[in-house]
């Protein structure tokens, strides 16, 4: 599944291509997403403008005239591919998550613009679409969710005083969406290495100094793997022929029984297995 890095990356390719330009119309292949498509998605797009793209999370927003919103998530296989009328181009994928060409079967979604359109593409399925009519419901969707990291309210008196009393480990916490928003296994993974914390630590026995390190450095792993276009865990392009970099910076994830990359450690990188997920970490840094 794409982390907040990798949706940001699509985020800015739809933004450039789409933003200010009208839909002329939508084509639905297949309603049978997570959430069936809604019977109206052509009506509610039709001869609307796209103001922006905008994202939260793992979502991606697509703000129209109207104060009308399309929320899109997509789940474990989802890509967006832009296809233009004039421009023959093999790379198609917005992103560098998944196959970087528009591939024949799964195209769920198509919207069409004068010399372009955007295909949705989803194997499995657990994608969706969500229209939402105003800015107020488009605030209320988000309620349940917990600041995403580079928000001012995801401070040190927030996380410390998340943590009390609890005691689950600190991976779980970085990946429960409920606590902090856009965070996923890579990503975990080298935020608390570099924050020299053992994932399986309970957050119960962190301390300010701990929880200091894990909001800093949460901001500059995502930070930096934006700046080097997410992460490609295969060699895929994005619609520029360009590859996601963020994987060469890889610290420990699938770096199992490779020698830590801390100056001084001679350590191998572990794997175990936590709630079906694999967690990296190496024992002699992460206490």
């Amino acid at each position: 599944m794409p982390e907040l890095p990798e949706v940001e990356i699509i985020r800015q390719s739809l933004d450039k291509k789409i933003k200010q330009k009208k839909v002329k119309k939508v084509i639905i292949r297949n309603r049978n997403l997570r959430f069936k498509l809604p019977l109206n998605l052509n009506t509610y797009f039709q001869n609307k403008k796209i103001i922006k793209v905008g994202r939260f999370s793992k979502y991606l927003i697509i703000y129209l005239s109207q104060d009308n919103y399309c929320l899109i998530h997509l789940g474990m296989s989802g890509t967006i591919h832009i296809i233009d009328n004039k421009i023959i181009n093999k790379f198609t994928n917005t992103s560098f998550y998944n196959s970087p060409f528009l591939p024949k079967k799964h195209n769920h979604v198509e919207i069409i613009f004068d010399n372009f359109k955007i295909i949705y593409n989803d194997p499995r399925r657990f994608g969706f679409f969500q229209l939402i009519k105003n800015s107020l419901d488009l605030k209320k969707r988000f309620n349940h969710l917990g600041p995403e990291p580079f928000d001012l309210n995801f401070d040190l008196n927030y996380v410390y005083n998340f943590f009390k009393g609890k005691n689950k480990n600190i991976k779980s916490f970085l990946l429960d969406q409920k606590f902090v928003s856009g965070i996923g296994n890579i990503y975990a993974s080298e935020i608390l290495f570099l924050s020299k914390i053992n994932p399986f630590k309970k957050v119960s026995l962190l301390s300010k100094k701990d929880c200091k390190k894990i909001i800093s450095n949460s901001k500059k792993i995502l930070l930096k793997a934006i700046s080097k276009g997410g992460s490609s865990i295969r060699d895929f392009k994005n619609t520029s022929g360009l590859i996601g970099g963020f994987q060469n910076e890889f610290k420990v994830y699938q770096q199992e029984g490779k020698k830590c990359k801390n100056l001084g450690c001679s350590d191998l990188i572990k794997k175990k297995i936590m709630s079906n997920r694999s967690t990296y970490f190496c024992d002699s840094c992460q206490k």
